[in-house]
């Protein structure tokens, strides 16, 4: 039986890929987070701390121990890159570019590194956005991840690192964290449920290709499980929804508890990309992967969860 480790596993999208690779009963997890302990964990899954500044020989004794890894750690969010370019640099290069050394050195099956659909390419000169579009990207957040997949093929092609990088869509679900500078269905729900204006910037506000965490998780193991190493793989639905549109299918849910909702149009701003909508034709000829989840349906499942489960945020 294989060992899979899942860097990040504790976090939003880490928990969906642990649950999807136990619904395959086929591999032992082994966790690996920044925190000293995980409690949410599955029964089984093995949970390894790592500190921020982990020793070569803890990561050395980790690594041995695995077939394959998945990498869904990142220390910032597009909006605290545009904050302070020079520290995306430093929390998030030297340390990814140290587990590329480190994962070189070991027979692994497969390294699935996450890389982001959403700011790698930049605006779009034709839609949907295939793997070949030119990668352009306007924030800091997308020319660091882009700096990092071309260390990740450095690897592959100097020392046979059976590296994958994946592209993801905008992920949404249940458990999302919220007002965390990404994520604007989460972050509109809190602020529904919080009695909130939400901001949006321009008359529609961005257009984005938005995946349930559920179809993400399976198309990351889709590439873990068949992807080519060498390749770089979008995940997304094929589909984009605007602000506007998203808040079209909010505000009726929350009318219906009595919520009246408070919205506010903005000017756009120059550093947002305006449309971005993943084409995933090359998972799905590579691993016969695609999306299942209706968007409605699981945007409305989202809004139920949340409202079950949210702890309104305090009133300053």
């Amino acid at each position: 039986m294989l060992t899979t480790c899942i860097i990040g596993g504790a976090g939003f999208i880490g928990r969906a890929v642990v649950e999807e690779l136990l619904l395959r009963g086929d591999r032992k997890l082994v966790v690996v987070g920044r925190e000293n302990e995980a409690p949410h964990l599955p029964d089984g899954v093995r949970y390894v701390h790592h500190p921020l500044e982990t020793s070569d020989e803890l990561m050395t004794q980790t690594l041995s121990s695995v077939d394959e890894i998945v990498d869904l750690a990142y220390a910032t969010v597009p909006q605290t890159s545009f904050q302070n370019p020079v520290h995306d640099i430093l929390v998030n290069i030297p340390e990814t570019v140290r587990l590329f050394e480190h994962a070189a050195k070991h027979p692994l099956r497969k390294f699935v590194w996450i890389s982001s659909g959403g700011t790698v390419y930049g605006p779009a000169q034709f839609l949907p956005l295939t793997e070949g579009h030119p990668t352009n990207p306007i924030s800091p957040y997308g020319i660091t991840k882009l700096a990092l997949e071309k260390y990740a093929h450095f690897y592959y092609h100097m020392t046979q690192l059976p590296i994958v990088c994946v592209r993801p869509a905008n992920a949404f679900g249940e458990g999302q964290r919220v007002y965390a500078g990404q994520g604007f269905i989460g972050t509109a729900i809190a602020s529904l449920l919080d009695r909130r204006i939400i901001n949006i910037f321009g008359q529609e506000g961005t257009v984005r290709d938005y995946l349930h965490v559920q179809d993400m998780a399976s198309g990351i193991v889709a590439a873990l499980i068949d992807g080519q190493p060498g390749e770089v793989y979008n995940i997304g639905s094929g589909i984009g929804y605007s602000n506007k549109q998203v808040l079209d299918f909010l505000l009726p849910l929350a009318a219906a508890q009595g919520i009246e909702s408070r919205i506010q149009v903005l000017p756009a701003r120059l550093f947002d990309v305006k449309i971005n909508i993943l084409d995933t034709t090359k998972l799905l000829n590579h691993t016969g992967w695609q999306p299942v989840a209706p968007f409605e349906e699981m945007l409305e499942r989202t809004w139920n969860w949340y409202v079950a489960n949210y702890v309104r945020a305090p009133v300053n």
